[in-house]
This record gives structure tokens, sequence and C-alpha cells, in this order.
């Protein structure tokens, strides 16, 4: 029973599980930000535009079958407007972040006789002892 005990604790306290907690608790949070950002910014905008912010209401009936598009509308509108908010808001800022950062200079390289991980100011591989130009 202590053994369960002290491996369900490092079970708990490791890292990639308190990292995975963080993100869907960040994810929750920011879901409720773009959903608030797009209800209380762009739908005003496209009501603006289009006369009409919810589209719920529209429908038809065939054969005494009702179809309500409306809400298909409400959905596709509200994926493609999420979808673009996330993209221009979140991926765009965070690939030219990205970016920046790759651009540093390595200061590791391979070498071309055993493939491992050296300096890149080695001369001589400490591996395998191959003579390496400078980089």
């Amino acid at each position: 029973m202590v053994s369960a005990l002290a491996d369900f604790k490092k079970f708990l306290v490791r890292g990639n599980l308190v990292e995975l907690a963080v993100a869907f608790v960040m994810g929750v949070v920011f879901s409720a930000l773009v959903k608030a950002f797009i209800a209380d910014l762009i739908t005003p905008i496209i009501a603006l535009i289009v006369g009409k912010p919810d589209f719920g209401s529209l429908s038809f009936t065939i054969n005494s079958s009702h179809f309500l598009y409306g809400d298909f509308i409400n959905a596709m509108f509200t994926f493609v407007t999420t979808a673009a908010a996330v993209f221009f808001f979140v991926v765009r800022p965070y690939n030219r972040f990205a970016a920046r950062g790759a651009k540093e200079v390595p200061d590791t390289r391979d070498c071309p006789e055993c493939t491992s991980t050296i300096p890149v100011r080695a001369t001589r591989c400490p591996q395998c002892t191959a003579q390496i130009g400078t980089a």
C-alpha cells in the first residue's frame, strides 16, 4: 500500500502531468476569452454589415420536416471567426516570436564522422578523435 501511494505521489508531481494540467486550464480560460472576443466585438461588427447578428431563427420546411439552417450558419460563423482569431492573435505572433529565437547561432554541431554532438569551436571530436575543420 505504501509503494502504491508513493507511486501515486510520483505520478501527480511528474512534470508532464503538471504541464498538461496547466495547459488544460489555460485552454479553458483562453476559450472563454476567444468566445467573449467574438461575441462582444466581432459579432456586432458583422451585425453592422449584415444587419442580423443571430441567424438561429432562419429555417425552412419541406413536407413537415423543419430545417434549421440558421443554427448551422451560426456554428459555421463561430468556427470560422474562432479559427481566424486564434490564427491572427495567437499563431502568427507566436511564429514571429519563435522565428526571432531560431536565428540564434548554435553552440554545438554534429561530428561528420560519428555524428555525435560536439562544440562548434572544436577541432577534434572527443568521441571518435576525428580531425574536424573549423565551423
